[in-house]
């Protein structure tokens, strides 16, 4: 049995009119970036919230009252690149960092 053309024509404007009032699909969120819970990644980012310009690992450690000691500066360096990785803090240029602008 043939369908006379105008149902078809009915038909596909029917679906098409349906199909324009279905929401589109849902963007896809990425999950919130999350930092370790140690106090120190918490001290670092206090540092930056402070700060109005970018900051090298050794005057991270100057405002988280640490020694200035070859190892606590390569430690400081060393958690800075963690939240670099994960877009929290970017890293302009090797060895400064800084907040990403709003």
């Amino acid at each position: 049995m043939r369908v006379p053309a105008r149902v078809v024509a009915e038909e596909v404007r029917l679906t098409r009119k349906t199909l324009l009032a279905l929401p589109g699909p849902a963007s896809p969120t990425a999950p919130p970036v999350k930092l370790p819970d140690q106090p120190a990644y918490q001290q670092i980012m206090a540092v930056f919230a402070a700060a109005d310009a970018p900051l090298r690992a050794r005057a991270v450690c100057e405002a988280m009252d640490l020694e200035i000691a070859p190892s606590n500066v390569n430690n400081v360096r060393l958690k800075l690149k963690r939240p670099a990785e994960r877009g929290i803090l970017i890293e302009p240029e090797q060895g400064l960092f800084t907040k990403p602008q709003s």
